[in-house]
């Protein structure tokens, strides 16, 4: 099991669903934790002045604005990428300069999507900006590899959470349809591989993407 003693973390949109789970999981294995509902301004500042300095950030934030393509609307399409994208990228410049000042390397953990894989009819806006968050992934883990930062992503498939259940019920139940294990995951499952990630047994692991969907896709 993983010992995050000592460590500090900042879970943005942990006040509910996974992010919750994340930030529950975090403290029950020795971290301090920050977290945020969707407004993750000044929390690497807040984390440094309160406990001293980062060493894991999970960027957990997200929202969807759902609808067909051709009749979405521009303010649906930024607003999603705005939170989703743009924001965990704000997350990681900030998380990132901490950490590399502090020379002790550090872990950040991307919540994807199978969204961001696969696609999804009716989240084109979602699905791109999960998809983005991937490469963005990659391409900070070459980035900051050189101080001993990891950089991994998470991506859940059909998790029981406020956002599943807005789902209406007949695309809820096509998804469950796919998935071979033939139910919903919990956000504790989420956690689980987030905290496994943010601990020493992951200490080989940067760029990677792990799905934890029941096998919806694969």
């Amino acid at each position: 099991m993983s010992d995050l003693t000592g460590k500090v973390a900042v879970v943005t949109g942990g006040t509910r669903g996974i992010g919750l789970a994340i930030a529950a999981w975090m403290l029950e294995h020795g971290a301090s934790v920050v977290i945020s509902g969707r407004d993750a301004d000044r929390l690497v500042e807040m984390a440094r002045e309160r406990f001293g300095h980062l060493d894991v950030l999970v960027n957990n934030a997200g929202i969807t604005r759902d609808g067909l393509v051709i009749r979405m609307k521009d303010e649906d399409w930024d607003r999603v990428l705005e939170t989703n994208l743009k924001g965990a990228f704000l997350m990681i410049r900030a998380a990132s300069k901490a950490m590399v000042r502090r020379k002790t390397g550090g872990r950040i953990i991307n919540i994807a999507s199978t969204a961001g894989a696969m696609g999804n009819a009716g989240q084109a806006n979602y699905s791109a900006a999960k998809a983005g968050l991937i490469g963005l992934t990659k391409a900070t883990a070459r980035e900051l590899a050189h101080w001993g930062i990891l950089v991994n992503a998470v991506a859940p498939g059909l998790v029981e959470t406020d956002m599943a259940a807005a789902l209406p019920a007949d695309a809820r139940d096509a998804l469950l349809a796919q998935v071979p294990l033939k139910r919903i995951g919990t956000a504790r499952e989420v956690a689980e591989m987030v905290g496994f990630l943010a601990g020493d047994g992951a200490a080989y692991v940067t760029g990677q993407v792990f799905h934890v969907n029941g096998g919806l896709y694969m």
